[in-house]
């Protein structure tokens, strides 16, 4: 893996890590981050095509939820105020490249921790920024299920770009990274044409396409999980930007979904790296387990590298 940092909780293969290790690798990664900053809101006002009458956000777990990694999930509901925070990589490790993080759900919650500040501490410890987003779930009666999140999706995107300057962030290297419906959400932003809602502000007279894309387990990509074609909402062409695909064959969501996004990408001459993984199931987010799939940061960071994402300004 050369020079390429390992991920928070890098283990030896086939080894399942004592739960105290992997508190120890999330203090290590904590450590390598700076301090993030105090959440924004993406709108200034009501987001569109709000209605309200939803219940006040919320963290839904419950105490029978399912372990992941031995640790319990985050799991907030009901946001109707979209948020991004912004964590910046530490100083002495910054390389400019920025990901804008979409945490899974079913666009039903976020998994708030497993696949959000989780994730954003493991970006800065190889010296990138991160920007996790609090999009709008659940999902909104008598919309498409992503159309609403594509609309925070968008104005993200713009605001990161917005700050560059003041966040010392490059704004031609803003991707994205998406789990699950997250996943979804950037291939449904990388398929964007235009804005899906009014000019705002400065920040949507900034372009919303990320300039490189990972998915991890990403679902909704192909018709009724199984192909073949994919939805259309997700359509594949030589301005989608470079990506990087994992998922397990056993995946219930079905391992179809980066079969297919990723026949069209390389039907489309998109530069891409495909991982498939016999066993792992879905949503381990980046919490090692016996299940080689969970290596898959360790995959990720040597695709950024190469792609030069990894280099110091």
């Amino acid at each position: 893996m050369g020079s390429t940092p390992a991920p928070p909780g890098a283990w030896l293969p086939g080894v399942t890590p004592h739960p105290l290790c992997y508190a120890a690798a999330l203090l290590a990664a904590s450590l390598c981050r700076g301090t993030p900053l105090d959440p924004i809101n993406l709108w200034p006002a009501t987001p569109p095509g709000e209605k309200g009458g939803l219940p006040a956000e919320h963290e839904s777990a419950k105490p029978s939820d399912p372990l992941v990694g031995g640790r319990t999930v985050m799991k907030t509901a009901d946001v109707s105020t979209p948020t991004l925070t912004f964590y910046p990589a530490p100083a002495g490790k910054a390389t400019g490249t920025t990901v804008v993080v979409f945490p899974g759900g079913g666009y039903y919650i976020l998994a708030w921790d497993l696949e959000g500040t989780e994730v954003c501490d493991w970006l800065n410890s190889i010296g990138v920024n991160a920007v996790l987003v609090k999009y709008r779930v659940p999902r909104r009666e008598g919309r498409a299920p992503s159309a609403a999140p594509l609309e925070d999706a968008q104005r993200a995107l713009g605001l990161t770009r917005l700050h560059a300057k003041e966040w010392g962030l490059n704004p031609d290297r803003v991707g994205v990274l998406g789990f699950s419906a997250g996943g979804d959400l950037c291939a449904v932003l990388s398929a964007s044409a235009a804005r899906t809602y009014p000019r705002v502000d400065a920040a949507d007279d900034l372009p919303f396409a990320p300039n490189f894309q990972v998915l991890v387990y990403p679902a909704y990509l192909v018709k009724d999980d199984i192909g073949p074609g994919l939805e259309s909402n997700v359509a594949v062409t030589p301005a989608t930007p470079p990506t990087f695909l994992v998922m397990a064959e056993d995946d219930p969501i079905h391992v179809e979904n980066v079969f297919a996004y990723g026949l069209a990408l390389k039907a489309a001459k998109v530069p891409m790296e495909l991982h498939v993984y016999p066993t792992g199931g879905h949503g381990y987010g980046l919490r090692p387990s016996q299940d080689h799939v969970t290596t898959w940061p360790a995959r990720a960071a040597d695709w950024l590298q190469g792609r030069g994402l990894l280099d110091k300004p």
